[in-house]
């Protein structure tokens, strides 16, 4: 694997080496030892899943108030992953990110505890896949509007399907 770093400070696009052959390929898509040296501590305890009937789904802006690490990727389809940083000592604070992660690509994303984090799918059927180092508790979810206008990210699309509360997030202050 390599890590590159990207402009939000602590956020890692994680490449896999393809092994490819007449079959198609194999990579490694997460490994504490390669983690590790390069400088992280990521210790996956839950993996989940989320499915996208359609394109142009918004999932986002998310952050966890017990905050979490998590390593992103595209199981199939294609999305652009994005990363808003929220957090108060960060020296890339209020600075956005965004990758399309795809299945062809197998590009992943690592995102340390505290940015806020969203996609928007680019075609139907697509597949995201979330490793995280926390275990999923209720009530600690909190998040932002996906067009919040102290970061006025692009995104490639008005969503076709957002969720209410992902519609009735909060406007961000840098206060």
């Amino acid at each position: 694997m390599r890590f590159h770093n990207t402009p939000i400070a602590g956020v890692l696009l994680v490449e896999p080496d393809f092994h490819r052959d007449e079959r198609g390929f194999f990579a490694r898509l997460n490994c504490v030892e390669e983690f590790a040296t390069a400088g992280v501590s990521f210790h996956p305890r839950q993996t989940s899943m989320s499915h996208n009937a359609l394109s142009h789904t918004l999932r986002g802006m998310h952050y966890c108030l017990e905050p979490e690490a998590k390593l992103v990727r595209c199981a199939r389809g294609r999305a652009l992953d994005v990363v808003f940083d929220i957090r108060s000592a960060s020296p890339s604070r209020g600075v956005s990110f965004s990758i399309e992660l795809s299945a062809d690509n197998g590009l992943g994303l690592f995102i340390p505890a505290g940015p806020a984090h969203g996609f928007q799918t680019l075609e139907p059927a697509t597949d995201m896949l979330y490793q995280i180092d926390r275990i999923y508790r209720p009530g600690f979810d909190a998040g932002l509007r996906w067009d919040d206008p102290a970061f006025a990210f692009n995104w490639p699309a008005a969503p076709a399907v957002i969720s209410a509360r992902d519609m009735q997030w909060p406007d961000f202050s840098f206060d």
